[in-house]
């Protein structure tokens, strides 16, 4: 039995349909994905050499810190706080720098080495010790003190204070480009 040319055109109408409808559903779990759990980024500065080249693409997961602080050596994402927006840095920039301290730390930078609570941190991911200095100050409370591993080439805390947790977007966590370095930040 051969099917009506109205039962045909029902049927294709059903199929565009659906098949809309799949096509929506999937634009919007994209959408929420990258709002609510996880997002592609790109390096765009040599401010995390040698862990994170120029260019490279990452994902940033973004649940763990709604249940969990931040911990020191932990690699972030963040909106730039307020005294890097009052240097003209949009807010809809990111930067993504390591947690060296975390609050009611004491941070101090001597002799081209990071103190954290006067210890020496064990840092073999920088690329060369550092050429300044930085007196002891105190991180305080809900901000956290970050640097990139580029250490005398970073835009980081030791030049303009402090981050407000709440600017932090996310932890990076994959390297998926380029391809002959992906995996695990």
């Amino acid at each position: 039995m051969t099917k009506s040319s109205s039962e045909t055109v029902s049927i294709k109408k059903q199929q565009i349909k659906e098949n809309s409808l799949i096509i929506l559903v999937g634009l919007i779990l994209a959408i929420a994905i990258r709002i609510f759990i996880a997002e592609p980024r790109y390096i765009p500065s040599e401010s995390m050499i040698p862990t994170l080249e120029t260019g490279d693409r990452i994902v940033v997961e973004k649940v763990s810190y709604k249940f969990t602080p931040p911990h020191a050596q932990d690699i972030v994402v963040f909106t730039p706080p307020p005294q890097l927006q009052i240097l003209g840095y949009d807010s809809s920039q990111a930067f993504i720098k390591r947690i060296i301290a975390t609050a009611g730390d004491i941070v101090e930078v001597r002799n081209g080495q990071v103190y954290v609570n006067n210890i020496p941190q064990k840092e073999d991911y920088i690329l060369e010790a550092l050429n300044y200095t930085l007196k002891p100050i105190t991180v305080p409370e809900r901000s956290l003190f970050v640097m990139g591993d580029n250490r005398n080439n970073s835009n980081d805390s030791h030049l303009w204070g402090f981050l407000p947790q709440d600017y932090v977007i996310g932890k990076a966590i994959f390297r998926f480009y380029p391809f002959s370095n992906i995996g695990k930040i």
